[in-house]
């Protein structure tokens, strides 16, 4: 059965793959584990914090020139060192999980798996980077892209192998393309890979529109977890 702790556990390890594969840094302060990383600077589900830690983590973001700064916490835990160091309370993770064993989603024509991409070129040149991740060996990651009949970029999707677990990430259909089978095909289509790596459970954190789109494809709610923010540039 997988839990809440396995999903904050896969989450984790997306972060730190990331972090460590791409020049990031890893950090412990007592208790509280940070990651800075292609997603920016994340404190990772601590058990207990002091305002004066979590502060010491802000100053090494804005060292760093970091924007902005997340914590991922259990709701059960005390989030007042966060709302003491200036941290407003954000969006919800739905974690949601998968059997494995049959097909996830189903394939779709125009999706398709990839090691590096042209698709950011002028929108985001800095995420090309995020493909050298699928080209580790033993391969870990997975990318996965849609494109229409005439090769309009359409949306993508991650998967992450994490132990027996496939994290799905970052998975986006744009709103011109949504309702076409490319959602449920590129779910498939990362699934799919993991599930042949040696997965035997998917997880993934929803959003309410999300959640129709996974419940569709055989996705079951497991529970909720809350982010906090902080946005050093106001």
């Amino acid at each position: 059965m997988v839990t809440i702790a396995d999903c904050r556990r896969v989450q984790t390890g997306w972060f730190l793959l990331q972090a460590r594969a791409l020049g990031g840094e890893v950090w412990t302060d007592g208790p509280l584990t940070w990651i800075d990383g292609p997603d920016g600077q994340n404190l990772m589900f601590p058990r207990e914090m002091t305002t004066a830690a979590v502060v010491r983590g802000v100053e090494r973001a804005r060292d760093r020139g970091r924007p902005i700064v997340g914590a991922w916490l259990d709701p059960a835990v005390d989030p007042a060192p966060l709302a003491e160091a200036g941290f407003e309370r954000g969006w919800a993770p739905w974690w949601m999980t998968a059997d494995l064993s049959r097909p996830i989603g189903r394939p779709a024509p125009g999706v398709e798996l990839q090691e590096d991409t042209a698709d950011y070129r002028e929108t985001d040149p800095t995420y090309r980077e995020l493909l050298a991740l699928t080209r580790l060996r033993p391969a870990r990651a997975w990318y996965a892209a849609a494109y229409t009949r005439s090769r309009r970029f359409a949306g993508r999707a991650w998967s992450f192998l994490d132990g027996d677990l496939a994290g799905i990430f970052d998975m986006e259909v744009w709103e011109p393309f949504r309702r076409r089978g490319f959602g449920t095909g590129l779910l498939h289509a990362v699934c799919e890979a993991a599930r042949a790596a040696g997965a035997r459970h998917a997880v993934l954190n929803a959003t309410p529109e999300g959640e129709r789109l996974y419940s569709a494809c055989g996705f079951t709610r497991v529970g909720d977890d809350i982010t906090w923010w902080l946005h050093l540039s106001d």
